[in-house]
């Protein structure tokens, strides 16, 4: 009779902790806003992640997201010197309309 082989199954090799991820420093670099961004993000010269942030805040704070297409964002007189006179842009619009606002 022969004997039976018994394969072991081996543990799945762990992968390496991952290193903390380093933010790019393109969008650290503080930019200075324009004068149309100006009124709603302040002048001081942010990073392009706290312009968009503070940009959200006051999408927020004024109910300019769109109630039924959530991924528009309504412009008010402030908002629509910044989107280039446009009533409305999608939110992936709008970051590349505020980048043209930054120096």
């Amino acid at each position: 009779m022969a004997a039976k082989k018994t394969t072991a199954k081996k543990a799945p090799a762990k992968k390496p902790a991952a290193a903390k991820r380093k933010p790019n420093a393109a969008f650290m670099k503080e930019m200075l806003p324009s004068a149309a961004l100006a009124e709603i993000v302040g002048s001081k010269p942010l990073p392009r992640t706290e312009v968009v942030k503070k940009l959200w805040q006051y999408i927020r704070k004024n109910n300019l997201q769109d109630a039924k297409e959530r991924r528009m964002i309504n412009a008010d007189d402030k908002l629509k010197a910044v989107f280039a006179g446009k009533k409305q842009v999608s939110m992936f619009e709008m970051t590349k309309l505020v980048n043209k606002q930054l120096s």
